[in-house]
């Protein structure tokens, strides 16, 4: 049993959550997750099973979509709807136009920075900020660069008891807070701001059309159809250069961990990682050897 699936992860699971009851409804220990989503969240995740998780990170690596409910006129301690009120502003009807949010959503488009919330597991010292927070303790966050692909305004712009709300879908980095980004909309606009609801559209290849609930998973595996969903290992590595090669001994050489010379895969000789496939199927995922800038050496291989 080894492949990728998508699930539908609904509200009110964690991520750890659907990790647990797949391992009962598969009866399997190698289960993976690729990366969290919060319990007030729903969206697709997707889960690594068997030899598939040894390519969780390059799935965790692959760009996002959200759709997200940006909330304009009060701010909250976790930067979403579940958190306490911290700063409020009235907002009066018709503050901006359409095209005024359009332009300040551009200004974010591209590498922005962000400070992780304090109710996140990024770790400071050794101990996640949510930890810190609990116990009511600021410390001095991290300030990281993430990449936002784009940010769209779908939905009409709603003025209702002094604050505005809308919609927007934001193609993403690995790494973005959707919440933050909410935050530093509503900074742009003068305005605190926060997250009142969020979807995770698309993640790791994967869109939301083809995840499915764990209710469904259970009468999927009880027909005896888990082939129907699980998808090969090698759809985790999509977001990868692929070479493919037809010489037997150069596979042979790579399976068994040996640095190959570059001009005999690949006539570019590039420098990033990436997957070498034969008849198919991938093989192995091949960077430049550091030692030796001539040579490819195996990062991971799959027999």
């Amino acid at each position: 049993m080894d492949g990728i699936l998508a699930i539908h992860k609904e509200v009110g699971m964690t991520s750890h959550d659907v990790v647990f009851k797949l391992r009962k409804i598969l009866k399997t220990k190698k289960v993976g997750h690729t990366g969290t989503l919060d319990p007030e969240v729903s969206g697709v995740l997707p889960i690594c099973i068997g030899k598939a998780t040894r390519v969780s990170d390059y799935v965790m690596e692959s760009g996002k979509k959200y759709k997200a409910e940006v909330t304009i006129g009060f701010s909250t301690t976790t930067e979403d709807q579940t958190g306490e009120l911290v700063e409020q502003k009235i907002v009066n009807e018709h503050t901006w136009s359409t095209e005024n949010i359009r332009s300040t959503l551009n200004k974010l488009v591209g590498e922005i920075e962000q400070i992780p919330p304090m109710y996140s597991a990024v770790k400071v010292n050794g101990k996640k900020l949510y930890e810190y927070a609990r116990q009511n303790i600021e410390v001095e966050r991290p300030v990281r660069k993430v990449f936002i692909n784009s940010i769209e305004l779908t939905s009409e712009i709603s003025y209702v008891d002094q604050i505005c709300k809308f919609e927007i879908e934001v193609e993403c980095g690995k790494g973005t807070y959707i919440r933050t980004l909410a935050t530093q909309v509503g900074e742009l606009l003068g305005f605190p701001a926060h997250m009142s609801h969020l979807i995770r559209l698309k993640s790791g290849g994967f869109s939301l059309d083809q995840a499915v609930k764990l209710d469904d998973l259970r009468e999927i595996v009880e027909q005896d159809k888990l082939q129907n969903v699980l998808l090969p290992l090698e759809y985790g590595l999509n977001g990868l250069e692929k070479i493919t090669i037809n010489d037997e001994d150069i596979v042979k050489r790579i399976q068994n961990g040996q640095k190959i010379e570059k001009h005999l895969i690949d006539e570019h000789k590039h420098d990033g990682i990436f997957v070498v496939w034969y008849e198919e199927k991938a093989i192995a995922i091949m960077d430049t050897y550091e030692k030796n800038s001539a040579l490819y050496k195996p990062k991971k291989v799959f027999l």
